[in-house]
């Protein structure tokens, strides 16, 4: 089976295609999406897909990943779908289509976003994130985008300083810049700076949502993020494994609710603005996130010494709530706490397996 066989998969997509967003900005338009078979990207291309069903929006999805046959087996069931067209593409390199005119929105959503990622491919990670979005930054120049959304992250915060609850989007915590596990985060933050110079010198319209740690059935099952791996130990009815003491407090999004928080940003943010796709409802410590999976499936909570590469690219925050306040005043509201996400999780991919 796969995600489109499965019903409660589908009813996500419907819950967040159906939502009341300006959805008329898209109407007869165009979007490029890059890391489009990732697990924010899918299933944003497969919400645009289903509007154009519902209400013959008529909207074309450039879909850009690095690998034609994946992308290809994730949109299965669109292919040959008029409104998707698949682009085979590394986004450190520059995009030249002189067969594409103009495309009125671009989403850059491509980046390593896991923690082995981080450790063994410090460069890529980088690369990705700086030399990837000016790539990106520069399409959407040269083919007149109305409006470009950089896919930002939780981590640009940084270790919070014991001064604030809740981070909200002026809040700048302490980063080590002086390690490898910084390269993430810092070119995050460098990321934003230039959409920001874009904006000024360039006069390209850039919202940038901030995502927090964001989950569901649309995971790549070679995640080594923390939550991804416990769902993982989940689906296959393990204990779950706690490679740390667990004390970590963090902000988690299910997946429909960030991409519903990005459309809501895309549709309807302010030019140059930043938003927080966070909800305290889904805010929890890594061992209490560990025993919720858990208790889920009968199983215990285990602990287990990670190996170095490993640990190298964990996270050194240890305290990161996002306050999604700024995000509330545009409409946005969440479809999932925590606990229902995680459950919401297991189920679908435990369906499809």
């Amino acid at each position: 089976m796969n995600l489109y066989q499965s019903k409660q998969y589908i009813e996500d997509v419907v819950a967040v295609a159906d939502l009341d967003l300006s959805w008329e900005k898209l109407r007869d338009k165009c979007m490029l999406v890059s890391g489009a078979t990732g697990l924010v990207g899918s299933f944003l291309v497969d919400v645009i897909l289903r509007k154009n069903q519902e209400d013959d929006l008529n909207c074309t999805v450039y879909a850009l990943s690095r690998n034609e046959e994946k992308i290809m087996e994730r949109f299965a069931g669109y292919c040959g779908d008029k409104h998707l067209v698949f682009i085979p593409y590394d986004i450190r390199l520059p995009l030249v289509r002189n067969d594409i005119g103009t495309v009125d929105y671009v989403l850059h959503l491509a980046s390593n976003t896991h923690p082995i990622q981080y450790s063994k491919d410090p460069i890529g990670t980088i690369t990705t994130n700086i030399i990837g979005l000016q790539n990106m930054l520069e399409f959407a120049v040269a083919h007149h985008a109305a409006r470009f959304a950089f896919a930002s992250s939780n981590e640009i915060y940084g270790e919070n300083r014991g001064d604030a609850e809740f981070f909200d989007e002026n809040y700048c915590g302490y980063i080590n810049c002086n390690t490898m596990r910084a390269g993430y985060p810092e070119s995050k933050r460098c990321g934003e700076a230039l959409c920001q110079a874009y904006k000024a010198q360039k006069g390209l319209d850039v919202v940038i949502p901030r995502l927090t740690r964001s989950y569901g059935p649309t995971m790549l099952m070679s995640d080594t993020k923390a939550i991804s791996q416990f769902i993982k130990n989940g689906i296959d009815s393990e204990d779950i494994v706690l490679k740390s003491a667990g004390m970590q407090y963090y902000s988690y999004a299910y997946v429909s609710d960030s991409v519903s928080g990005l459309l809501t940003i895309l549709l309807s943010g302010k030019s140059g603005e930043a938003y927080n796709i966070s909800d305290e409802s889904s805010d929890i410590m890594l061992k209490e996130l560990a025993a919720i999976i858990a208790d889920l499936n009968g199983k215990k909570v285990v602990f287990e010494v990670p190996d170095f590469v490993e640990a190298a690219g964990y996270s050194k925050a240890t305290k990161a709530r996002l306050d999604g306040h700024k995000l509330l005043t545009l409409g946005w509201r969440p479809r999932y706490d925590v606990k229902s996400g995680v459950e919401r999780t297991i189920s679908i991919l435990r369906e499809i397996r």
